[in-house]
């Protein structure tokens, strides 16, 4: 079954993007391919074709009428388009991978169209990383880290049109499948840090609130492996 890797890229986090895909590279040694979800490049390949306009230093969605906290907001959602067969496993670029990534991929289950950790997220802030608005939508995260399998049939209804012409809550609840068509990830394959249980030993731990980089989230847990991995990428 051919695998592949869909990492979303927001210039302001370019730091991130970097960690992330190294971090996957750095504890699996089998050629899968990763790919980064450009948005002006995927708007030049006539794919993202979404209206958006600037809101402070991020986007926002005329569809939606929301804040886009990253460029990658709806973009994701061309994993499977873009992979065309397989298993296509989207990721946020505030990841840290510290397993193999063959292991996620082994828990694919074929009668599911994605599969995804069911998180229960509300967080209590209003704001996020560098200023963003924290935004509440049913299946918060769910989307954060998604594996895809783009041949499945129930994945056939997830078109450009749709892609380019529903509102964001919808996409990120997954409005095209049936629940019956949901599996459910282990939470160690994306554990939110300050979030998720402490107790829980992560394979992937995800930045969702800010990456430590940002101002006021440099002592969160994991944030020294982070910036460890930053530092061995930027050697190399």
């Amino acid at each position: 079954m051919r695998r592949s890797i869909w990492v979303g890229f927001d210039l302001r986090e370019a730091a991130a993007f970097a960690v992330a895909k190294h971090s996957i590279r750095r504890h699996c040694h089998v050629p899968i391919p990763i790919h980064g979800l450009e948005i002006e490049d995927l708007r030049a390949r006539g794919l993202y074709t979404r209206p958006t306009s600037r809101f402070g230093i991020g986007l926002w969605d005329e569809i939606s009428q929301a804040p886009m906290s990253t460029e990658f907001s709806i973009s994701r959602f061309l994993a499977p388009i873009l992979a065309k067969e397989g298993w296509a496993l989207f990721m946020d670029s505030d990841m840290l991978v510290r397993r193999n990534i063959s292991n996620l991929f082994a828990l694919a289950d074929p009668a599911k169209a994605v599969m995804c950790v069911k998180h229960n997220h509300a967080p209590h802030e209003t704001v996020k990383m560098d200023g963003q608005t924290q935004t509440q939508y049913s299946r918060k995260n769910w989307s954060s880290l998604v594996l895809f399998q783009a041949d499945h049939p129930a994945n056939k209804a997830l078109t450009l049109d749709m892609i380019n012409s529903l509102p964001g809550r919808d996409l990120h609840r997954f409005c095209w499948l049936e629940d019956k068509h949901i599996g459910e990830l282990p939470i160690e394959w994306n554990w939110l840090a300050g979030h998720s249980d402490p107790t829980i030993d992560p394979a992937i731990v995800h930045f969702t609130s800010g990456f430590p980089l940002m101002t006021g989230y440099e002592n969160q847990p994991y944030a020294d492996e982070w910036r460890n991995q930053l530092r061995d990428w930027s050697l190399k």
